[in-house]
């Protein structure tokens, strides 16, 4: 097999000159409709809290410059913007220069913005300001012995386990590093550590496990799939609360994380950053 032939790194074109045409918005709404929220007001608050690792332009000397960005977008925004424009858009950047950090922050911002539908605050940091990654908060699943023959979303498997513990009224944060979707368009794996914090009717911990894993052949957006493991788990336990965020690896020099929550008062600028991040 010659290069030309080899399936696996095909060129992409990566443009030379600021173009912020280049990113590409997704509607929200066709999935939710899915999850049947219509729509109506939504059954959570919340945000995507992007972490960009491969943010570059020049000086006006044109001296490169280098920093990490979070962009953070709200979860009632109306549309996402697709991954790989956004990391092309960024690409556009590279040979740009500019006169302060504050006026690449600020086109950034008006540039998501604009795709998103809504506001979209953004801040940058140069790579020896970045604090040390932080460790998962709660109870971590993964010790569980678990049986597995089931690769695809089931509701299901979140009632199953002992009834009496559906009774109980707990309040815990549970996490697991085993979760797996897959991009819906270019069918690439996605990894994350998600992590549930209630307060409600016990959730059984095998039958949350289980549950998880059955993601591992989806297909979906980092975001459609925590909304749907938010709905899911109302619908199953209506808990008092409920907080639902995923930390999703990098991939393209971006790392999405999604969180739904009841909650109101989630700081989203000192959101973590785990050690697989």
């Amino acid at each position: 097999m010659t290069m030309t032939d080899n399936p696996l790194g095909k060129t992409t074109r990566y443009p030379d000159h600021y173009q912020p045409e280049l990113l590409v918005s997704i509607a929200r709404r066709d999935n939710r409709q899915l999850l049947q929220l219509g729509d109506g007001e939504l059954p959570f608050t919340g945000a995507d809290v992007w972490n960009a690792y491969e943010i570059s332009c020049l000086d006006s000397h044109g001296k490169p410059l280098v920093f990490i960005g979070r962009f953070i977008f709200t979860a009632d925004a109306e549309f996402l913007v697709e991954s790989k424009s956004l990391k092309l858009y960024l690409n556009s950047l590279n040979q740009e220069k500019v006169v302060s950090v504050a006026q690449l922050a600020e086109t950034i911002a008006k540039d998501l913005s604009r795709a998103a539908g809504s506001q979209v605050e953004v801040m940058l940091t140069t790579p020896d300001s970045v604090a040390i990654p932080d460790l998962p908060a709660g109870r971590c699943l993964d010790a569980l012995d678990i049986a597995m023959d089931t690769y695809e979303v089931s509701r299901s498997l979140l009632e199953e386990g002992d009834e009496e513990l559906f009774e109980e009224i707990t309040e815990e944060v549970l996490y697991t590093n085993l979760f797996r979707s897959n991009c819906p368009i270019t069918n690439q794996p996605d990894w994350a550590t998600v992590t549930i914090c209630y307060r409600g009717r016990k959730i059984p911990d095998t039958a949350l496990l289980k549950y998880l894993v059955s993601y591992r052949r989806h297909n979906d957006y980092h975001e459609n799939c925590v909304e749907r493991i938010f709905c899911d788990l109302m619908m199953v336990f209506e808990p008092r609360a409920l907080t639902v965020e995923a930390n999703f690896l990098r991939r393209g020099g971006l790392d999405i994380n999604p969180v739904r929550t009841t909650e109101q008062d989630l700081n989203y600028p000192a959101f973590p950053r785990y050690i697989r991040q």
